[in-house]
C-alpha cells in the first residue's frame, strides 16, 4: 500500500470528524447564531440614521439610544394600537353575534319563504364546555408566561447587540481590519459600506412605502366609517411592505374583513380601494422611492424569505429581505455585467419597453 493513502485516510477521518463537530455546534448554538443574525443587519439598518445625528453633534452612543428608543416606543404603540383593535373588534362581534344571527334568519325566512330556527344552535353556542375551555386555558398559562420571559430576553439581548454594533461600530470594524492587510482592507470596507447603504435605504424606502400605505388606508377607512381606521391603516401599511408576495393580501384582508362584520358594501368598497392604491403604488410611488435604494425582485425576495423561514423559522424569513439586498448589491457591484446577444427570448413584447438591463 502507498505510503499517502493511510494519510489521506486520516485526513479524510478527521475532516469528517471536524463537519459533523461544526454541525453540532451550529445545531448548539443556534439560538446565539440567529441573535447575532438579526442583530448585525439591524446595525445596519440603524447605522444611517445614527451616523445622520452623530455628524450633527450627537455622541455616537446617544445617537444610538435615541435611533433605537424611537424604534422601541413605535413597535409598542403599533402592537398596542392593533391588539386593541382586534380585542375590541372580536368582543363586539361576540357579543353581537346572537342578534346577528336573529336577523340573518329573520331575512333568510322572509326572502326564501322558509321556517328556520336558530335558537337551537344559539343554545349549543352558549352551551360549549367553556368551563374546560377556561381550565386549558388557565393550565396553559405558566408555559404561556415562560414563554414570553425567554421572547423578551432574546429581544433585549437582541437590543443589547444592536446597541454596542452601532454605538461602537467604528472602533469594532478598526479591531477588525486591523488583522487584514491595506488591500484586502479597502475592499472590506468598501463592501460594509454597501451593505450599510443599500441595507438601510431598503428599509427607509419600504418604510416610507409604508407610510404612504398606513396613511391613504387610514383616511380612506375613517371616510367609510370603518372601526378602528389608525390601527387597520397601519397593519395594512407594515404587512404590505415588510412580507414580500403574500404581505399585500394579508394586508387587504384584515381591513376589508372587520368592514364586511359591519357592514358588506363597506367591504367591496375597501376591496376596491386596496386594488386601485397597489396599482397607485406600483406605478408611481415605488419607482421613484426605490430607484436609488434597493429593489428586489418579487420571486427573489419569495424565494429568500422561503430559504430565510427553513433556517431560521419566522425571524429568518424577516432577515431574509435585508439580507437579499445586501447580496445582491455586492453582486451588482464586483460582478462584471455584459451586454446581452439580441435574441426573440431577450426581447420585450412590443409596448412592455425596453428590460432593465438595456437602460
Amino acid at each position: 500500500m502507498p505510503g499517502w493513502i493511510p494519510k489521506a485516510i486520516l485526513l479524510l477521518l478527521i475532516g469528517v470528524a471536524g463537519l459533523l463537530a461544526v454541525r453540532w455546534m451550529i445545531s448548539e448554538l443556534r439560538s446565539l447564531l440567529l441573535i447575532l443574525v438579526v442583530s448585525f443587519f439591524l446595525s445596519f439598518a440603524l447605522e444611517p440614521a445614527v451616523d445622520w445625528l452623530s455628524h450633527h453633534g450627537l455622541r455616537r452612543g446617544l445617537a444610538t439610544g435615541l435611533v433605537m428608543l424611537g424604534g422601541f416606543v413605535a413597535m409598542v404603540a403599533f402592537l398596542g394600537l392593533l391588539g386593541n383593535a382586534l380585542f375590541t373588534q372580536i368582543s363586539d362581534f361576540i357579543d353581537e353575534a346572537p342578534d346577528r344571527i336573529n336577523q340573518i334568519e329573520q331575512d333568510l325566512n322572509d326572502r326564501f319563504n322558509l321556517e328556520l330556527d336558530t335558537a337551537d344552535l344559539s343554545a349549543e353556542l352558549q352551551n360549549q364546555d367553556v368551563q374546560k375551555f377556561a381550565t386549558d386555558l388557565a393550565a396553559n398559562a405558566f408555559s404561556l408566561g415562560v414563554s414570553a420571559v425567554g421572547v423578551l430576553f432574546q429581544v433585549l439581548t437582541i437590543g443589547l447587540f444592536t446597541f454596542y454594533m452601532v454605538a461602537d461600530g467604528p472602533r469594532f470594524r478598526r479591531t477588525l481590519l486591523s488583522f487584514l492587510p491595506p488591500g484586502r482592507q479597502e475592499q472590506v470596507i468598501a463592501g460594509w459600506e454597501i451593505a450599510i447603504q443599500k441595507t438601510g435605504g431598503y428599509i427607509y424606502s419600504r418604510g416610507l412605502l409604508a407610510l404612504l400605505s398606513a396613511f391613504a388606508t387610514t383616511v380612506t377607512l375613517q371616510i367609510i366609517g370603518v372601526p378602528f381606521a389608525l390601527a387597520l391603516g397601519l397593519w395594512t401599511g407594515i404587512i404590505s411592505q415588510f412580507i414580500p408576495t403574500i404581505g399585500t393580501y394579508l394586508a387587504g384582508a384584515v381591513p376589508v374583513l372587520v368592514a364586511l362584520l359591519d357592514d358588506p358594501t363597506d367591504a367591496i368598497v375597501v376591496l376596491v380601494f386596496m386594488v386601485a392604491y397597489q396599482q397607485v403604488e406600483n406605478y408611481l410611488f415605488a419607482p421613484k422611492i426605490t430607484a436609488k435604494t434597493m429593489d428586489l425582485h418579487p420571486a427573489v425576495a419569495f424565494g429568500t424569505v422561503i430559504v430565510g423561514a427553513s433556517l431560521f423559522d419566522a425571524v429568518g424569513a424577516l432577515v431574509a429581505l435585508p439580507a437579499a439586498a445586501v447580496i445582491q448589491a455586492v453582486g451588482t457591484t464586483y460582478l462584471a455585467r455584459h451586454e446581452v446577444v439580441d435574441s426573440t427570448i431577450t426581447r420585450d413584447a412590443p409596448g412592455r419597453g425596453q428590460s432593465s438591463d438595456d437602460e
